[in-house]
C-alpha cells in the first residue's frame, strides 16, 4: 500500500482528501502544519506528499524546498494561485506538479498515479558514460553522482530510454507531466536548462541535444555531430 503524506491545515479539506485517498487504496498520514509535515516526512518516509501552499507556519514552497534538500519524494502542491510565475516558482522550489483550487478529487488521484508511476521501474539505463538507476533514482557520469530534481530525473530517464530519438515537446510534457503544459508554458524549458547545466557540471558535455523545431534527444558527445 502506497503511503501519502497530506500536509493541510484546513480540517474540513483534510478530512475530504483523506477519505478520497483512503477509498483509492492509499495509507494517509495527515500533518496540520509545515513543521509537523517536515517531521512526519522524516519519520514516515511517504511515497508521495500532497502539500497545501497556504500553511499557517511555513510557506508551502519552503516546505517543498526543505523536503527536496534531503529526499526525492514526489511533491504535489495544492494552490489557489494560478499565475504562471508562481507555478514556475513552485516547480523550481522542488514541487513535481500542482493543482489549482478548486479541483475534482478524481484529478488529484490521477495526478498522484502519474507521479507514482514515474518512480517505478528497475532497468539500468546507460548512454555513453552516463548511467541511470530507475529504482534507486540515481544518475552517475563516470563515477560522479549527478543530483537531479524528480522532474529532471524523469525527463532524463525518458530520453535515455530511447538514445538518439528526438522527443517532441508535447511527447515530453505528456510523459513526464502527464498532460500538455500549454503553449505559453516555459516549464519544460526551465527543466531542460537545469538538467543540461547539471550534466555539464558533471562533465557530460553535449549529451542533451536540442533539435531545433523538433524537440530534444540524448546521445553521447560525438555521435550525430
Amino acid at each position: 500500500m502506497k503511503r501519502i503524506l497530506l500536509i493541510e491545515d484546513d480540517p474540513e479539506v483534510a478530512r475530504l482528501l483523506e477519505l478520497e485517498l483512503k477509498e483509492a487504496g492509499f495509507a494517509v498520514e495527515w500533518a496540520k502544519s509545515g513543521v509537523e509535515g517536515l517531521i512526519r516526512h522524516r519519520e514516515k518516509r511517504p511515497d508521495l506528499v500532497v502539500l497545501d501552499l497556504g500553511l499557517p507556519d511555513l510557506d508551502g514552497g519552503e516546505v517543498a524546498r526543505r523536503i527536496r534538500a534531503t529526499d526525492d519524494t514526489p511533491i504535489l502542491v495544492l494552490t489557489a494561485q494560478d499565475a504562471v510565475e508562481r507555478k514556475v516558482s513552485l516547480l523550481s522550489e522542488g514541487a513535481d506538479d500542482y493543482l489549482v483550487k478548486p479541483f475534482h478529487p478524481a484529478e488529484l488521484l490521477a495526478r498522484i498515479q502519474v507521479q507514482l508511476r514515474h518512480r517505478e521501474g528497475s532497468e539500468v539505463l546507460s548512454v555513453g558514460e552516463l548511467t541511470l538507476y530507475p529504482k534507486r533514482r540515481q544518475v552517475f557520469f563516470r563515477e560522479q553522482e549527478v543530483r537531479l530534481s524528480p522532474k529532471e530525473f524523469d525527463l532524463l530517464a525518458l530520453l535515455m530510454g530511447r538514445p538518439g530519438r528526438v522527443f517532441s515537446r508535447q511527447e515530453i510534457e505528456e510523459k513526464v507531466w502527464g498532460r500538455p503544459l500549454g503553449r505559453d508554458s516555459n516549464v519544460l524549458d526551465v527543466h531542460v536548462a537545469n538538467l543540461r547545466a547539471k550534466l555539464r557540471e558533471a562533465g557530460a558535455y553535449g549529451y542533451l541535444r536540442t533539435v531545433r523545431g523538433l524537440g530534444y534527444a540524448l546521445r553521447p558527445r560525438g555521435e550525430g555531430e
